[in-house]
């Protein structure tokens, strides 16, 4: 452990007026506080508030975040309180050390869903405790900082953990922390934070990494080396003034990247990085410029955050070229002052320099950052909506757009034209008909890239439809959508759930009276019955979940009766059953059953359009839904393809289709024009995840136009 000296030697070095005694204070109270507490490891527990400081010194952060860092464990782990902390240290340090002690207490790992039960759901719960965390962000963004230290601390030691504790601290950094530190701009801290997480999680595929990087350095030379010697010759040769630095990208980076392109190492370029920093914007381009000159840039791989900066203050140039023996190399540019908020990321606003804060004019304001991160978050929104939202919100890289007069639209990577008009507002969102990128009419579900023009074209009665849930990649455009829905169809969900409540509890031989449903609302922490009504017509919630909810003996008794071995839940055994042909619904999708005379229950989607027809004969409507792991291995679904007129196209769909596991079960053409054709295929699926890895697959093929689900309402049922 360091010593009291060492950390003030490491404070002054950055703040050579920093109020010494404070920390000398915050140090004797932090050891005496923590006297006799150990850690894991068999270490003194002083010896962990004390690294987290020395973490924060390297951001050059203030006496204030320095001392909470020496404090942060006082109040929950020692005979503290908060009033002692306040009289000895101020207001300051001690509602900071109060925030990071809430935080600490926070359960931020992702949960699985439940069902309804009595108890707030663990997603709800999740939902509050991310509310906690953006309003401890809001109040003082510094309590996440000594938090990401503290977090970052206990990374580099996890060792001295049981093994399962390590895995549950491994998950909790790799999808809550590391993301949290990328989208405040501190990448080496995501970074380094991932990696630990990586060591954990799967070490067989990170040593294997490590050694295809040594078989790599044995093969060919200290690369490395000999591409920054390059770079430094062109500059020099330009007379332009630069540091330039290189390596190898982390283990955890390189996996991901196998994963997302499905590539062995063999076949991976651009695992190598480098970064020149100059003095002034203007030779940031000088740079780009002599790079391009001497290495040939890759298409596509081009990104300027100078012109366009991230949310969070990041400017750098990056580009990809063909290097040394054409090994594909990324190259970052930028100033130093760039290069000082993009270590820091968000914490550059509390840095320090030479005693004083350090004025840096890239630096954001984090109230700014803050409102900019929160002010979509509608808190009426339901707990999984403002889950997504805020995960999608925080997490997500950005790509850049613009309208046709030029302004920029931020937002998430993986985003579709259809987040395009709910960013710009959310009329135009609900009465988008279709869209032009970059001149060119493209489909709604369009990925877009960075520097695109995006133009939207609405039309006056056009509605959101379900299907947009699946082309939206933004927490407020899935928010939108569905407050849309849900506003058009509450009137309908609400008759449908009174009948299908009706049925289910007659089932039961009770009666469905208001006062049951304000019941089962209640104890589902649902807000009052015409809501709960909504969500069983919706199938947010089944009528039978309700039922078991008042009457768990009698429901499980006439449960008991059902044959478990049927592909769906709420039907007798001697009724006829069967998927409706018009929508082909699959396990996984919501469905609702209707009664037909001589036929028995037919299962429709809860989108099929045919439902409409039936709104008006509730008495027809049955409560149903998909019995885990009771359906049939195959089911067919109906799709509509437009492809290009080339050579090989309709085979490579046919081996996109069986490379998925799944059969064609029909195959013909519907349309043939001299550039695309349109063809009909009737595929085999085992459930919705199935059909969806298929639909996604055929919808990233090139020369495959369009995909649709072909759910015709003029098919019988």
């Amino acid at each position: 452990m360091i010593t009291p000296d060492d950390l003030v030697a490491l404070i002054r070095n950055y703040n050579p007026t920093c109020d010494e005694a404070l920390i000398r204070r915050a140090w004797d109270y932090g050891e005496s506080m923590h006297a006799g507490q150990m850690r894991h490891s068999g270490e003194r527990y002083f010896t962990h508030p004390v690294a987290v400081a020395s973490i924060l010194t390297e951001m050059r952060l203030d006496d204030a975040t320095i001392v909470t860092a020496l404090l942060h464990d006082t109040i929950e782990d020692t005979r503290s309180t908060y009033s002692e902390v306040e009289q000895m240290f101020g207001h300051e340090v001690a509602e900071l050390v109060d925030g990071v002690t809430k935080l600490t207490n926070l359960q931020l790992n992702a949960v699985e869903p439940v069902g309804a039960t009595g108890r707030p759901s663990p997603e709800a719960k999740q939902a509050e405790n991310f509310r906690k965390l953006l309003m401890a962000m809001s109040r003082d963004l510094r309590v996440i900082l000594v938090k990401l230290a503290d977090r970052l601390h206990n990374m580099r030691t996890i060792r001295s953990m049981r093994p399962e504790k390590q895995a549950q601290k491994a998950r909790e950094t790799m999808e809550i922390y590391a993301p949290l530190a990328g989208r405040m701009g501190m990448q080496w801290m995501r970074e380094e934070l991932e990696d630990l997480a990586f060591r954990v999680l799967d070490p067989e595929r990170r040593n294997a990494i490590l050694r295809r990087f040594i078989t790599l350095q044995r093969e060919s030379g200290d690369v490395i080396a000999r591409i920054t010697a390059d770079i430094r010759f062109e500059l020099e040769k330009a007379g332009l003034d630069g540091t330039v630095y290189g390596r190898a990208k982390k283990p955890y980076s390189v996996w991901r990247k196998m994963q997302d392109k499905e590539l062995e190492f063999s076949r991976l370029s651009d695992i190598y990085g480098f970064r020149i920093i100059v003095d002034h914007v203007q030779e940031c381009y000088e740079a780009l410029g002599l790079i391009h000159q001497r290495w040939r840039a890759v298409p596509g791989r081009f990104k300027d955050y100078v012109s366009q900066p991230k949310s969070n203050g990041y400017r750098s140039i990056h580009t990809t070229v063909s290097g040394r023996d054409g090994k594909r190399v990324e190259v970052q540019i930028r100033t130093r002052e760039m290069h000082e908020v993009a270590e820091a990321g968000v914490a550059a606003h509390w840095a320090y320099k030479d005693g004083a804060r350090s004025v840096n004019p890239f630096a954001i304001d984090p109230a700014k950052w803050i409102e900019s991160l929160t002010s979509r978050l509608d808190r009426d929104e339901d707990h999984d909506e403002f889950l997504e939202h805020v995960k999608l919100e925080m997490y997500a890289d950005q790509v850049f757009c613009f309208t046709p007069k030029g302004d920029v639209v931020q937002l998430p990577k993986g985003a579709t034209p259809l987040d395009f008009a709910y960013a710009i507002h959310t009329r135009i969102g609900n009465a988008t008909v279709s869209a032009k990128v970059d001149g060119m009419r493209v489909p709604l579900w369009t990925r877009l890239r960075n520097g695109q023009q995006v133009e939207i074209i609405t039309a006056d009665g056009q509605r959101p439809q379900t299907s947009w849930i699946e082309l939206v990649h933004t927490g407020r455009a899935k928010a939108a959508i569905r407050r849309s829905l849900r506003e058009e169809d509450r009137e309908r969900f609400v008759r449908l759930g009174r009948e299908l409540s009706r049925v289910a509890f007659d089932r039961v031989g009770r009666k469905v009276t208001d006062k049951a449903l304000d019941t089962a609302a209640r104890s589902m922490a649902i807000k009052g019955p015409t809501e709960l009504l909504a969500k069983i017509g919706a199938a947010e919630i089944s009528a039978r979940a309700v039922v078991e909810q008042l009457y768990p003996e009698i429901a499980s008794m006439g449960q008991a009766d059902v044959d478990a071995s049927r592909p769906v839940v709420g039907l007798d055994p001697d009724i006829p059953f069967r998927r409706a042909n018009c929508c082909q619904p699959v396990p996984g999708e919501r469905i609702v059953g209707i009664t037909y005379r001589g036929k028995g229950i037919v299962a429709h989607a809860i989108d099929c359009e045919v439902l409409a027809t039936l709104e008006e004969q509730p008495e027809r409507w049955v409560d149903l839904h998909w019995h885990e792991g009771k359906h049939a291995a195959v089911h067919n679904v109906s799709l509509t393809l437009t492809i290009t007129n080339s050579a090989g196209v309709l085979g490579r769909v046919c081996s996109l289709v069986g490379e998925q596991k799944a059969n064609i079960s029909d195959l013909h053409f519907l349309d043939r024009k001299p550039d695309y054709f349109r063809i009909f295929v009737e595929i085999e699926v085992s459930d919705a995840a199935h059909l969806h890895r298929i639909l996604t697959i055929l919808s990233a093929e090139t020369d495959i136009a369009q995909v649709n689900r072909d759910r015709d309402p003029t098919r019988k049922p």
